[in-house]
């Protein structure tokens, strides 16, 4: 139907140049803030908005796959916590960060998966119902394993409480996702032509989503981003780069497939910075919370610039593409 390709065609147009669309928006928030922080309170139903969008993107076979392997679920989880807090604590000492500024580096090592994760890897091509699977494990387990690496890595102790990051992820993920698997396994059952038209539309609503959260937070920290100083923002980038990388080599070193590899780099890479931000502000200083602030902006340019890469990827060998494309069809 013409309709249908027209949607499809505006889906993949949108989601081709997502990055370009990031690094437009950016900028202009940082010029002209007061255009996009009224979009703050929108922040949670929009990454709501989103997530329902990848639950479309599941079926109940999808689902079958996370129990059916596990061991992909375990090896993700125990990557993002072992690496990302180490990498912190490397780059804390390599670097000679102050002790605020790397206090709160060490924390966002230690957060868990975020929303962001999820979303990149959908737009990446990659395994949603794995990230999805990581980044819950990953948040139940937070109130343990935030405060175990504080207290072992920076000799600190902090009161995180289990029902706020539960609340956190139900609402945020869970009750979303869920409702967008429900919806799927209806809407194919009942009017599968629907079904297709959401599946195309959806990475556009997705990335007009992102786009309007990356201008919100760069609106709401201009001072902090333009206060920062270069060897912050390189702490910021090496961390991030580091963990997108050594997360997907251990997806290829555990013989994960290709659309799974790359949710176990985003899940690695990208951490719940929002949760870090709160976490440092409550509990330490505003110095703690500089990093992840600065982290939750620069995640939103190399999470779509690594998705992007990986869907020209996918274009440039059909074969690589038929095998990442697992939650996609």
């Amino acid at each position: 139907m013409g309709w249908q390709s027209s949607l499809e065609r505006v889906g993949e147009f949108t989601s081709k140049y997502f990055v370009l669309w990031v690094l437009m928006a950016a900028p202009l928030a940082l010029y002209e803030p007061d255009l996009f922080t009224p979009i703050a309170p929108y922040i949670t139903p929009l990454l709501g908005i989103i997530m329902l969008g990848m639950g479309l993107t599941l079926t109940p076979d999808d689902v079958r796959r996370i129990f059916e392997r596990p061991r992909d679920v375990a090896i993700g989880a125990l990557a993002q916590w072992i690496l990302m807090p180490t990498i912190a604590y490397a780059l804390v000492v390599a670097l000679g960060l102050p002790r605020e500024i790397g206090l709160g580096l060490i924390l966002l090592g230690a957060a868990p998966g975020g929303t962001a994760s999820n979303v990149m890897t959908y737009l990446g091509r990659g395994d949603v119902a794995l990230s999805v699977s990581i980044t819950t494990v990953t948040t139940i387990a937070a109130p343990l394993v935030m405060p175990a690496w504080i207290v072992v890595l920076a000799g600190e102790s902090i009161s995180v409480t289990f029902a706020e990051m539960a609340e956190s992820i139900v609402q945020v993920v869970l009750l979303p996702v869920v409702g967008g698997l429900v919806l799927r396994h209806l809407l194919d059952r009942y009017a599968p032509a629907v079904a297709k038209a959401g599946l195309s539309v959806f990475p556009a609503i997705s990335v007009v989503a992102i786009v309007a959260i990356v201008a919100a937070v760069v609106g709401l920290n201009v001072e902090t981003i333009l206060g920062a100083g270069a060897l912050v923002f390189l702490a910021v980038v090496l961390h991030n780069g580091l963990g997108l990388g050594s997360g997907y080599a251990v997806g290829h070193a555990t013989d994960m497939a290709e659309d799974r590899a790359r949710a176990c780099a985003f899940e690695v890479g990208l951490q719940n910075s929002g949760l870090a931000v709160a976490i440092a502000t409550a509990h330490f200083s505003a110095g703690a919370a500089l990093i992840p602030a600065l982290f939750s902006v620069w995640h939103n340019v190399s999470g779509p610039a690594l998705a992007t890469l990986f869907t020209h990827l996918d274009d440039d060998d059909p074969v690589a593409g038929d095998e990442a494309a697992t939650v996609s069809d």
